[in-house]
């Protein structure tokens, strides 16, 4: 059994990773494709690591809420805000198959090209990743059925509820809890608060 194995079967263990798309999304998207080559010892601890710029790639077992909490289906269109290393953004893409699609965004130039470089070596075809506009949160103009913030703000941004089709979810970290916000067909938000962690900083808009 490798590492990577047992890191799965220990979220799965947990209860915090159960639902068998992404399930089958870990097992696909090994983390080592996603981690910088000096810390590859580390790939399978379930902690955050650092990918430079002051950014990290999410603790396992944090994402593995974050994604059970989106729940991505097959053909959804998705928006990674934060893509980081680029392990989400592939994680989406497995789960919502070659029929969906999953935009990444960054701000941080270098980790844009990072991204897209673990993309390709993991072989991921339905996914990019874009520099994120600097004036504006998201892709305001642009709709999806699931949007992805891997960064805590200070406040709910309106303007990513405003992305979101109808049926809608959006899980976001505000403060120390993550938030999953739910668009009803009705344009109505439920929420579902989830306390106890912490990231690194949204960067607002300039």
């Amino acid at each position: 059994m490798t590492t990577h194995q047992k890191l799965i079967d220990s979220m799965i263990a947990s209860g915090v990773l159960y639902s068998p798309s992404l399930i089958k999304a870990f097992h696909r998207c090994n983390r080592m494709y996603f981690v910088p080559d000096e810390l590859q010892s580390e790939t399978y601890g379930d902690y955050p690591l650092s990918i430079g710029m002051g950014q990290t790639i999410s603790q396992p077992t944090t994402v593995a809420i974050m994604l059970e909490l989106l729940r991505p289906q097959a053909g959804n269109k998705v928006l990674d805000i934060g893509s980081g290393s680029g392990w989400t953004t592939a994680l989406l893409a497995s789960a919502v198959e070659p029929n969906g699609f999953v935009e990444g965004i960054e701000r941080v130039p270098s980790l844009v090209e990072y991204g897209r470089s673990s993309l390709k070596r993991d072989r991921i075809e339905n996914a990019s990743i874009e520099f994120a506009d600097p004036h504006v949160l998201g892709k305001p103009g642009n709709h999806y059925d699931r949007i992805l913030v891997s960064a805590s703000a200070d406040k709910l941004p309106t303007t990513l509820i405003e992305q979101l089709n109808p049926g809608g979810v959006l899980v976001i970290p505000i403060l120390e809890s993550v938030w999953r916000l739910t668009k009803g067909e009705d344009g109505k938000i439920s929420s579902y608060e989830l306390p106890g962690f912490r990231f690194v900083p949204l960067i607002t808009p300039n």
